[in-house]
């Protein structure tokens, strides 16, 4: 496991600012430096889409050119069959991240379409949920 692609969906581009309370402070580029540091081993791809086939694509093109996919859809998790369905058919494995506790929010987010189909999912850990995703990756390897 040598290149690992994060793929974050829509509004994640205002972490740091967006509900803090939520989400915390920290913008994912700062995150991803200490996530860059800790694993310099690694190579990370990172990648932000608002747009689901945006998303659909990213992941069918990274099937090819990296080990293993670290993905936030965010709100398209719970509703995008479209995204569930590119995931089902990669042979790289996904790890499905989400930065609050998806079970202590409202109803709608506590079932995920894309979850089913991916390595594992990790909630509620905040950022550390992504250094998590790397470590099972890893592990995969």
């Amino acid at each position: 496991m040598r290149r690992i692609l994060i793929v974050n969906g829509p509004n994640l581009d205002l972490l740091g600012t967006r509900e803090p309370h939520i989400y915390g402070s920290r913008s994912f580029e700062e995150y991803l430096t200490e996530l860059r540091s800790l694993y310099a081993g690694l190579e990370f791809t990172y990648q932000q889409s608002n747009i689901e086939g945006e998303l659909v694509d990213l992941l069918r093109k990274a099937d090819h050119v990296v080990d293993g996919i670290i993905l936030n859809a965010a709100g398209y998790s719970h509703t995008s069959v479209a995204l569930r369905d590119a995931i089902a058919v990669l042979k790289k494995p996904v790890v499905e991240v989400h930065i609050s506790n998806i079970h202590a929010r409202e109803e709608f987010r506590h079932h995920t379409l894309t979850g089913s189909v991916c390595a594992g999912v990790i909630t509620g850990f905040g950022l550390e949920g992504y250094r998590l995703a790397v470590e099972h990756l890893l592990q995969r390897s």
